[in-house]
């Protein structure tokens, strides 16, 4: 995997504002928005929309609000995120199961956020004996739903962070069991952040969305990966993401997580009125009661 240059957006400017001042204000809106409940122990990772902002934003918000409210309890302790994993589905066409970014860096309006080559190394070393394959490295992709996040990340996240991203093609158990296995094995000894990026069901009415989103957002928060996929083949639930939550809920459960819990839902008709074919977006929040264990 030979890193080149900088992966410049291909959304900026459509997906969420183009120039620092409006994204930096938009965001923080956003986030500032977000009314949390008190959510004990530490913050493994959460669960994001990657909708455009202004769909999706206000969701997003609140999964961000959560981070911000990490940063705090770390800085406390004198610790910090040094390394957040971004993993989402790939909507575009490639061949591989799993893809990365073979980019030094990602841009958007607020700078760059630098890839951490060592750590997604290792990570497709840990993916080999279980998958049989690793990460394809790709250049200049048109992937919406791993970008729409790092904003969010940026505008929380105080330091420099670097960014293990990871885009998932084969949405089944099995890449999404092995990913979140070899997930665990490399961030075991880091100061790190998961996210999932994930949207819910896509173009029902807002009353049928609703039954397919709560479904979803019930195996999200019985902490279940299996239920997920039982969920999805069945038609009970809907995620465009599924694959990428299993991935972080399996990784977190091994990193010692034990709960997760839904901090906000709606549907793209919450925010443009039209509720006769709508998305739905969640967030959430994956917690270690005891931080110490």
């Amino acid at each position: 995997m030979n890193a080149s240059s900088v992966r410049p957006s291909p959304i900026a400017g459509t997906w969420y504002p183009g120039s620092h001042q409006a994204l930096a204000r938009s965001v923080d809106d956003y986030i500032d928005r977000a009314e949390l409940p008190e959510l004990p122990g530490e913050l493994v990772a959460v669960i994001a929309p990657h909708a455009g902002h202004i769909y999706s934003g206000p969701v997003a918000g609140y999964a961000f609000a959560a981070v911000r409210a990490e940063v705090v309890r770390r800085t406390a302790l004198g610790e910090r995120i040094d390394l957040v994993v971004v993993i989402s589905p790939m909507h575009q066409l490639y061949r591989d199961p799993l893809l990365t970014s073979a980019h030094a860096a990602y841009e958007t309006p607020l700078g760059k956020v630098p890839v951490d080559r060592d750590t997604l190394i290792a990570l497709d070393d840990a993916l080999q004996p279980r998958l049989g394959h690793g990460l394809a490295a790709v250049t200049y992709d048109r992937e919406h739903s791993l970008e729409i996040e790092l904003p969010f990340l940026q505008r929380v996240i105080p330091n420099e962070f670097k960014l293990l991203p990871v885009m998932i093609l084969d949405q089944t158990a099995r890449i999404a069991l092995g990913l979140g296995e070899a997930l665990a094995d490399v961030l075991k000894d880091k100061h790190f952040l998961l996210v999932a990026s994930t949207d819910l069901s896509h173009f029902y009415d807002q009353e049928t969305a609703k039954m397919l989103d709560t479904e979803m957002l019930r195996c999200f928060e019985a902490f279940s990966p299996e239920e997920i996929f039982q969920a999805e083949r069945s038609g009970r639930g809907q995620a465009c993401g599924h694959g990428a939550v299993a991935a972080v809920l399996w990784a977190s459960k091994a990193l010692g997580a034990d709960t997760v819990r839904l901090l906000h839902y709606a549907t793209s008709g919450d925010v443009t009125g039209d509720h006769s074919s709508v998305v739905g977006y969640g967030a959430a929040v994956v917690l270690k009661s005891d931080p110490s264990a």
